[in-house]
């Protein structure tokens, strides 16, 4: 019965961090290749939703070249 006070808490918390596990899409390569973080790109860190710049990235072969940030 002790056993059972310690290894439920431990499952219920490993089963709560397994499902709220996302899976990325971002690739780091291209952070170190355009040298910008990820929210240079993306509306958030954790956001697979691309602002004008990301737009502007996936439109021309994966790169920033020629792109004129907005002020």
């Amino acid at each position: 019965m002790r056993i059972l006070k310690f290894f439920f808490p431990v499952v219920v918390v490993t089963a709560g961090l397994l499902v709220n596990v996302t899976v990325s899409s971002a690739k780091p390569d291209y952070t170190k290749k355009e040298k910008k973080s990820c929210t240079y790109c993306h509306t958030s860190a954790t956001s697979k939703e691309l602002n004008d710049a990301g737009k502007y990235y996936a439109a021309h072969d994966h790169s920033l070249e020629g792109y004129q940030a907005k002020k």
